[in-house]
């Protein structure tokens, strides 16, 4: 989500290169990215990935693509700026992925925010007087995406950013399936366990976890306040070309969820601490922790640099957290309970 923004078009290839001689074949990218949004970027991710596709004969072959599309919002350079998520933009979206991508179909398409108002982006309280009455039909969003799957374009859809509602409607049209579910979740956003997760369960769909380091904030980097300057308590420590410190001010959903709050703070310094106490990274405390939920079919993360990746293919492998350490994590997460939803 960051090629070509913070990334450079070599950079992104060799991180891609290590990925996949690491074992990784599953690539997760938007037709918005990269973050942070602003004219004159939004495609150049998946640009990024289907060069490096086209530069390795037979690559594609071997790798999973999903990509997704974006809802309604602020954002014109965007397919003129969608303002609904209907059949049209999602067959519009999707036939620009593709070409950006360089291939004639996605194994994942998934609707990268609802059609209507739901809270997003670090809210979690339902005001009913933000709805709007113009926005999509499930059914008709969903009949779109059995359309793309039918023409080959797109081997399975899926939701992203979504609710318990809009997952039970769309799995109430019946077809085609909804193959998963991508919304956030970590040790410091786990609303989707009392959300989402009954209706997964029941029906089978998985969640992939979006954000399971906390746009970084479970690795511990941001923990330090610069000393004792009383302006930190506004912002978050660590270096400055740490996302969050390097586009301040122009990262609205980031600075939005990931704000540097009493609660954030205390349990991202709690979750580290607890890290060194089981001879662990705070980062490979965080991912193993997400691998090892139930419900969890994949964690989507993004790296910088290739030390960063290596950290967390390792922590990946490392299996299930001893018993003690989840039992401390429950004790932090009953003190400070899902501070970046």
């Amino acid at each position: 989500m960051q090629f070509g923004e913070g990334i450079s078009l070599n950079d992104a290839h060799a991180l891609l290169d290590a990925a996949f001689e690491a074992g990784i074949a599953r690539f997760d990218t938007a037709e918005m990215y990269p973050v942070p949004q602003r004219p004159g970027t939004g495609g150049l991710s998946e640009a990024a990935l289907g060069s490096w596709l086209a530069g390795r004969p037979g690559r594609r072959a071997r790798v999973h693509l999903t990509t997704k599309v974006t809802g309604p919002g602020g954002m014109p350079w965007v397919r003129g700026g969608p303002p609904r998520l209907d059949g049209a933009a999602v067959r519009e979206a999707l036939d620009g992925s593709l070409a950006r991508l360089g291939t004639g179909e996605v194994d994942l398409l998934l609707l990268h925010w609802p059609d209507r108002y739901v809270p997003l982006w670090g809210e979690t309280a339902f005001d009913p007087s933000r709805s709007y009455g113009d926005a999509t039909p499930m059914e008709e969003v969903w009949a779109a995406c059995g359309e793309v799957v039918a023409s080959g374009k797109a081997r399975a859809v899926g939701l992203s950013n979504e609710t318990a509602w809009g997952l039970g409607r769309a799995l109430a049209v019946g077809t085609p399936p909804v193959a998963a579910l991508q919304n956030a979740y970590s040790l410091m956003a786990r609303t989707f366990e009392a959300t989402c997760a009954e209706t997964c369960a029941a029906a089978g769909v998985p969640l992939l976890a979006y954000a399971p380091l906390a746009a970084g904030l479970l690795t511990g980097k941001y923990n330090s306040r610069g000393g004792g300057d009383r302006r930190a308590a506004a912002a978050w420590g660590g270096p400055p070309d740490a996302r969050l410190n390097k586009y301040k001010g122009r990262y609205a959903e980031g600075e939005a969820r990931y704000a540097p709050t009493v609660p954030a703070r205390a349990a991202a310094a709690a979750y580290a601490a607890l890290a060194v106490r089981a001879g662990l990274s705070p980062a490979a405390l965080a991912l193993r922790w997400v691998l090892g939920r139930p419900l969890v079919g994949g964690a989507v993360v993004g790296v910088t640099g290739e030390a960063q990746l290596a950290e967390l293919v390792a922590a990946a492998g490392g299996g299930t957290l001893p018993g003690d350490v989840l039992e401390a994590v429950e004790r932090i997460h009953a003190r400070w309970p899902s501070p970046t939803p």
